[in-house]
């Protein structure tokens, strides 16, 4: 199958990355899952809307549902969590259970809510417990070791001493960082609800122990997450629009309009999460759906004159939020992590070779991406990060 080619061209280190950090990130994130996707649905029994699968298995999911909900309960054993348990490990509150639970991944059952010691807090959503199924389990062995097994091919295409700089760059960051702060250890689900914002980190309840560390040596998936995650955070701190819309589709709308049609290519995420991030853009009054006028058929999605300041607002809080991290973290220790994920991102021929499908995988049943999405989607049809 032939190796599609990404928009932005490979670059020297020495020069600046054409990509913002938040999309340097972004695509190294994307890359990582797709990798890893791709080889848990060559070796977990699962059915998927193309290609079939294997009858009576369970609905194939992404990264994102092991990292944020399932390995916790593959951590526990049989006893399960309750819900409210499973939320404070995850530190996400968003765990699509319903899903998952259809999807026949776990399952659910009711638990009565003990009475709360007299001066202690409840146990939040006590009154569900939930457990692996026996394909959840069976699934848990291919997915445990399967991050570490994606960094080592790394390690072997892009070279063992960048991977080893671009880890070393990101726990530089992420080390600086509160550490009150509950991370999850992957990018917490978009919610249209909330307009596609990220989920305000979970609260602890004692700040000096700030429940589940995580591994002691995360992988390099949970570092890539969390340093984005929290410049997610800091981002959106001063924009009302996520950064997840403004990177993805706001980005590519023009005020003379752009077909509808064309929004997956141009922003490597799907229709469905294209047509989330125009909804939401529409009833801001930033962008309108017409129909197109250089087409006898299809629509065009433009942008309002106050869709233009926002795509404006977003290009400058980019800059300045970068600039805030600089005065954080430490000018140099952001832009070693921008040089370490330029030199990885930049020779996107490498980032492609390692996305390629099996031949009976279902992305090679799709039309194949033309380019990385400059934030992942992560919606609730499975988690993928392009929001397939």
């Amino acid at each position: 199958m032939p190796v599609p080619h990404p928009v932005t061209l490979p670059i020297p280190v020495s020069e600046p990355s054409p990509l913002s950090l938040s999309a340097l990130l972004s695509n190294a994130l994307v890359a990582f899952t797709i990798e890893f996707d791709n080889e848990a649905e060559h070796r977990v029994p699962h059915r998927v809307t193309r290609g079939g699968g294997t009858r009576g298995a369970p609905w194939l999911v992404s990264q994102a549902m092991w990292a944020n909900v399932l390995q916790y309960l593959a951590e526990v054993g049989d006893q399960g969590l309750t819900e409210g348990a499973l939320q404070e490990r995850a530190r996400t509150r968003v765990l699509l259970l319903n899903g998952l639970q259809r999807w026949r991944w776990i399952m659910c059952e009711p638990e009565p809510e003990p009475e709360p010691e007299p001066g202690s807090q409840p146990d939040r959503g006590a009154g569900v417990r939930v457990r692996l199924t026996t394909a959840g389990w069976e699934a848990s062995g291919v997915w445990r070791p399967l991050a570490g097994e994606i960094e080592g091919r790394w390690r072997s295409r892009f070279g063992a001493d960048l991977v080893t700089e671009l880890r070393e760059a990101l726990s530089a960051v992420r080390d600086q960082f509160d550490p009150a702060l509950a991370l999850p250890r992957y990018l917490p689900v978009v919610s249209p609800t909330q307009g596609g914002r990220a989920e305000v980190p979970w609260p602890v309840r004692d700040a000096a122990d700030p429940g589940d560390p995580g591994p002691s040596e995360p992988d390099l998936s949970v570092l890539l997450a969390q340093v984005l995650l929290r410049f997610t955070l800091d981002f959106e701190a001063a924009s009302k629009i996520s950064l997840a819309i403004s990177a993805n589709t706001l980005r590519v709308l023009t005020h003379d309009g752009v077909r509808i049609r064309d929004l997956p290519g141009l922003t490597g995420v799907s229709k469905e999460a294209n047509a989330m991030a125009q909804g939401f853009l529409a009833r801001i009054g930033c962008a309108v759906e017409e129909a197109d006028p250089k087409a006898a058929r299809g629509k065009i999605a433009r942008l309002t004159e106050k869709g233009t300041k926002a795509q404006a607002k977003y290009l400058r809080l980019l800059g300045q939020t970068e600039q805030q991290w600089e005065a954080t973290f430490g000018a140099q220790a952001v832009r070693r992590l921008g040089t370490a994920l330029a030199a990885l991102v930049g020779d996107g021929s490498l980032l492609w070779e390692g996305m390629q499908p099996y031949p009976d995988g279902w992305r090679a049943a799709v039309r194949q991406l033309a380019t990385l999405p400059q934030y992942p989607m992560v919606l609730h049809r499975g988690g993928y990060p392009d929001g397939s």
